[in-house]
């Protein structure tokens, strides 16, 4: 993979703030000096810290999307495919730079209305899970469980040991197998 763009290094940026310093000090003056670019070369891209709050949930939402859609697309299994693509994605390719995710703390804190790209798409993956070809109920469950793990770390209340992650992993995918 080559280079980030400028566009995704200011998300970079903007998001590692967040996630060292807490929300409260992301500014765009804090983001142009994390990104090494002037304040009017953040300007040009991102003009007010809302835009660049909702580019930071739009990259995350839009690089998550092709992520699973990827994994769908190369299931030779047309049960829990879409089940088991999210729980695989989750667990083992999400976003190569975890501090990405700050980006949906800050939408909580600027505006809620900046996560509706990543709520957009979680409605529409809960259609896709519940026709999935098993059962529904259980199909959210374990959405909801992997849901569970990966925002747990995100708040950074608990992260469970690899070992044991792993086995749960495991176990999330032969549910949507049963």
């Amino acid at each position: 993979m080559g280079r980030p763009t400028r566009k995704v290094e200011i998300l970079l940026a903007a998001s590692k703030i967040v996630k060292e310093q807490g929300i409260f000090n992301l500014t765009l003056e804090a983001t142009a000096a994390k990104a090494g670019i002037s304040k009017g070369g953040l300007l040009y891209h991102f003009p007010s810290k809302e835009a660049l709050v909702r580019g930071m949930v739009e990259h995350l939402a839009s690089n998550y999307e092709e992520k699973v859609a990827i994994h769908v697309g190369e299931s030779l299994e047309e049960k829990g495919k879409w089940t088991k693509s999210y729980v695989n994605v989750t667990f083992n390719s999400a976003y190569e730079n975890a501090d990405m995710h700050a980006g949906l703390l800050a939408a909580k804190a600027v505006n809620t209305e900046l996560l509706a790209p990543i709520r957009d798409l979680f409605s529409k993956w809960q259609i896709e899970i519940e026709n999935d070809g098993i059962d529904p109920i259980k199909a959210t469950i374990i959405r909801l469980a992997t849901d569970g793990i990966w925002l747990s770390e995100l708040f950074d209340i608990h992260h469970i040991e690899e070992e044991k992650k792993k086995i749960i992993y495991q176990k999330l995918l032969l549910w949507a197998n049963e």
